[in-house]
């Protein structure tokens, strides 16, 4: 039912993403999910073909960027969005093909975001808690600020969802979640 409701945008946006940059529609990552198992996470497509080579120079380059990758894993003003894309990661729209992730069950509306094997080291011994509910388009620390905040935090933020996840609290966060979205405090 989402996505009958979502599919003008999702039309619309796959449009945008065509028009403005060659290269596939959809970006496809590996995360991890419900008990550490591993999928593709989908996204459209933010970025530029080679992506990981310009990430490459960048980091290789500047000393401040690098330490911003390794305490983050994101770059304020990453030089490899398109500008398509930097609109399409402040409004989150580059994260509707998910919904597709939810009805295969390796998501869910909310969760923790999922993340990828290089960010497991960071939750330490919470891993398990992240690992215990499917990870979602919105969640928690999105909500609250997204990466406005240390990575640490984050890693508690999912670990007290995890522990105390409900109903009530899904339909608070999701209530949340459109003015955190408008807002686009922390995206980026």
């Amino acid at each position: 039912m989402a996505i009958a409701f979502a599919a003008p945008l999702l039309i619309g946006v796959a449009l945008a993403v065509k028009l403005a940059s060659k290269g596939p529609l959809l970006f496809k990552h590996e995360r991890i999910g419900l008990g550490g198992r591993r999928f593709r996470c989908l996204k459209f497509r933010t970025m530029v073909i080679d992506a990981d080579r310009r990430l490459a120079e960048v980091l290789a380059a500047d000393p401040g960027a690098k330490r911003e990758w390794e305490h983050d894993h994101k770059l304020r003003g990453d030089p490899r969005t398109t500008p398509v894309g930097d609109f399409l990661r402040t409004s989150s729209l580059d994260e509707l093909p998910q919904l597709f992730n939810v009805l295969r069950g390796e998501m869910s509306i909310v969760g923790p975001r999922p993340i990828v094997a290089e960010e497991v080291r960071r939750y330490g011994s919470r891993f398990v808690w992240y690992c215990s509910v499917r990870p979602g388009i919105t969640g928690f620390w999105q909500v609250s600020g997204r990466n406005d905040m240390s990575y640490r935090r984050r890693v508690a933020m999912d670990t007290v969802y995890a522990q105390r996840k409900n109903l009530g609290w899904d339909l608070k966060i999701l209530a949340l979640t459109v003015p955190a979205v408008l807002n686009g405090r922390g995206s980026y």
